[in-house]
């Protein structure tokens, strides 16, 4: 393979990840939809929330890499070379950046989502049962 075609990467990536590609796209696609709303309607960043995104997303960056090694059918003890750790290491991060943008999104949406009002109602409902 001389040249990187992105039709064979295309096919790579469907043979290897199945449904779970079509998966982390609709919400990858969702979070960067959503994280532009936010920040157009704010106008700017909160670095508060921002902070807590990003750490809340390293458990998105680890999600990541159980999702490789799934995939791949192979463990972190298979990494022979710098080039598979540099991959790994690759992987963590597209995680941990895709899981700050949606966490992002999500924390910014949280107020004016219609589930969070159902979530509550729900929740007093199960009290005044008690």
């Amino acid at each position: 393979m001389q040249e990187l075609d992105p039709g064979v990467l295309l096919a790579v990536l469907l043979e290897m990840m199945g449904v779970w590609f079509w998966l982390l796209l609709l919400l990858a696609l969702a979070g960067l939809g959503g994280f532009a709303w936010v920040v157009r309607t704010e106008r700017n960043l909160s670095s508060s929330r921002l902070v807590r995104a990003q750490a809340f997303a390293l458990l998105a960056g680890a999600g990541a890499l159980v999702l490789m090694a799934h995939v791949t059918r192979s463990g972190f003890t298979d990494a022979g070379g710098p080039v598979d750790w540099l991959l790994i290491g690759l992987i963590f991060a597209a995680g941990w950046i895709g899981g700050t943008i949606l966490l992002y999104a999500a924390i910014g949406l949280w107020p004016v989502l219609p589930v969070r009002s159902w979530l509550a109602a729900m929740a007093v409902g199960k009290q005044s049962a008690r």
